[in-house]
């Protein structure tokens, strides 16, 4: 079992910058690998951003040079750095860990870019 708990949304104008953090526990030493989704109202939950355990990241094309995953492994904590952000970036923002192909998810949490 792992948990994740999400935080850092919030209301940005466009051109803003926002980190979102991830913090997980549980079994953390089996997670393949963690990674950021996100959902906009009406639209189905896309990938955004993945980190895979050895350090190789992909993004979703329109995040590319605006968003940086990380992680920090002390702190047990992935973060998602997003810059220059525009109003179609709003949306529910989810933290997945992948565990022998099954996904755990945190609560999410929302960011809003404002025009």
């Amino acid at each position: 079992q792992v948990q994740l708990v999400e935080s850092g949304g919030g209301l940005v104008q466009a051109g803003g910058s926002l980190r979102l953090s991830c913090a997980a526990s549980g079994s953390i030493f089996s997670i393949n690998a963690m990674g950021w989704y996100r959902q906009a109202p009406g639209k189905q939950r896309e990938l955004v951003a993945v980190l895979i355990t050895g350090g190789t990241t992909k993004y979703e094309d329109s995040v590319k040079g605006r968003f940086t995953i990380s992680r920090d492994n002390a702190k047990n904590t992935v973060y998602l750095q997003m810059n220059s952000l525009k109003p179609e970036d709003t949306a529910v923002y989810y933290c997945a860990a992948e565990v022998g192909g099954m996904h755990y998810w945190g609560s999410g949490t929302l960011v809003t870019v404002s025009s």
